[in-house]
């Protein structure tokens, strides 16, 4: 196998929930939410692009809000991102910290973490 890179990332979501997951995704963060493929139209599907190459797919399921599963977006500006999260009525919040990535998590509101990070360089230095 020959890796050319990750292409897509799926979470679940309450169903009844679209409409604050796309504000989530599309308004405070915000990304472009995808036309689904119409071989998958009635699935209840949301898909929002995350940069070059790269989706993010939510599915109607009950999420496992107490996982620590993840997928981190690496962003520009975390305060930004962190003051956007907050006026929405969120509340990210610290964790360990890794050389040369300053980062922060936040649950979306389906209970889905998400972890922001800012790559600044290699964390091994």
């Amino acid at each position: 196998m020959r890796l050319r890179g990750l292409q897509h990332v799926s979470s679940p979501y309450r169903e009844g929930a679209e409409a604050s997951m796309r504000r989530f995704y599309g308004d405070v963060l915000g990304l472009r939410e995808q036309p689904i493929p119409s071989t998958l139209g009635g699935m209840g599907l949301m898909w929002f692009s995350a940069g070059e190459g790269l989706e993010l797919h939510f599915f109607p399921s009950p999420p496992d809000v107490e996982s620590g599963r993840h997928f981190c977006l690496d962003i520009e500006d975390l305060d930004e991102t962190r003051s956007r999260l907050q006026a929405a009525g969120l509340q990210p919040y610290d964790a360990a910290p890794i050389p040369n990535r300053p980062r922060f998590f936040c649950r979306d509101p389906a209970g889905n973490l998400v972890e922001f990070t800012s790559i600044e360089g290699d964390y091994r230095e």
